[in-house]
């Protein structure tokens, strides 16, 4: 039997939409990252971007468990000696673009190098809940439907 190994000309890609709301922060973002790098499909390779295009919105009512949206700390360095900086997940939450959070954890879930860059561009997260890619006819998934616990009930 031959292993399968597909081509980038031959790669189907789709359009996926995810209402954010009320999720996980985690959970969708790994769902997320899954679909990116098409490890959905039986034709995946790893060595192609074989993953779909997915749309995220309302990434502003995004949900942390426990006591992370208080606690949860990210950090990014200027370049300059002891530049080290700090923003608590609250302050990004309630800034002015709370898209970054979903937009970090999606890509750190992806693999580094050229190849996890290429698939990150296949993402777009939208703080509201208007996007500009009605034309492309994206099919919406339904992930508080696929797990109890991607849903933080209040």
């Amino acid at each position: 039997m031959k292993s399968y190994s597909a081509k980038p000309a031959e790669v189907e890609k789709k359009w996926v939409m995810v209402d954010a709301s009320g999720l996980v922060v985690g959970r969708l973002a790994s769902i997320v990252a899954m679909r990116l790098r098409g490890k959905h499909k039986p034709t995946f390779t790893p060595h192609v971007d074989c993953g779909d295009n997915v749309i995220v919105v309302n990434a502003e009512k995004v949900v942390f468990t426990g006591r992370k949206l208080e606690q949860k700390v990210y950090h990014r360095h200027t370049g300059y000696i002891g530049g080290i900086k700090e923003t608590g997940a609250k302050a990004i939450i309630e800034g002015r673009f709370p898209e970054r959070i979903v937009e970090k954890a999606v890509e750190r879930m992806l693999p580094r190098g050229p190849l996890g860059r290429q698939q990150l561009g296949n993402l777009r997260v939208y703080a509201g809940p208007e996007h500009p890619h009605a034309a492309q006819t994206p099919e919406t998934l339904d992930v508080a439907a696929m797990n109890r616990k991607n849903v933080r009930s209040a």
